[in-house]
């Protein structure tokens, strides 16, 4: 584990480093779309563009997310792993975090959540979503709030989610 953690640190700084001396705001903005408002909108705009389709859209987002955020808040709790910016003092994060611990990501595991669904109702955008959703996770990690780890676990904790979500209504 000592091996893991050392990795995911050097890893960690690796690409926080990326961010050095220069302006933040575009990530910030990535960051910004997988706040959970972006979702809400798309999903609405497919039902109303394509009510029968959008209609079990909408239901499998609703079934997942209501999921994926208590399990997501129980594992955060669990785990209780600090963030890098609450737990090295050589550098500041570019964002305040939204709580106190670090996994796994919400915001990659609401990403990768929603690219699923869409990626399952609309294969041919697959790509899109899936790079969309990695660039969120990536996002977090340059803005220094989250660990690689954090990103892949809440990649995998949103995919696990939609796949249930969608193996129970579709």
């Amino acid at each position: 584990m000592n091996l893991l953690s050392r990795t995911d640190t050097q890893l960690f700084y690796w690409i926080f480093n990326k961010t050095a001396g220069r302006n933040c705001n575009v990530i910030r903005l990535v960051s910004k779309t997988g706040d959970g408002y972006l979702y809400l909108l798309v999903a609405l705009l497919i039902w109303y563009f394509e009510q029968e389709k959008g209609t079990v859209l909408l239901y499998c987002a609703l079934l997942a997310y209501a999921m994926e955020l208590p399990l997501y808040v129980v594992l955060k709790k669990s785990f209780k792993r600090q963030r890098p910016c609450d737990l090295f003092s050589n550098f500041t994060a570019h964002i305040a975090p939204s709580d106190r611990f670090s996994l796994p990501s919400g915001h990659t595991a609401a990403a990768f959540l929603m690219a699923s669904l869409l990626a399952s109702f609309y294969p041919q955008i697959m790509p899109l979503v899936y790079i969309w959703a990695s660039i969120i996770g990536i996002s977090r990690v340059l803005l220094g709030v989250h660990y690689p780890s954090d990103i892949i676990v809440g990649a995998l904790l949103g995919e696990t989610i939609a796949l249930i979500s969608l193996s129970i209504l579709l």
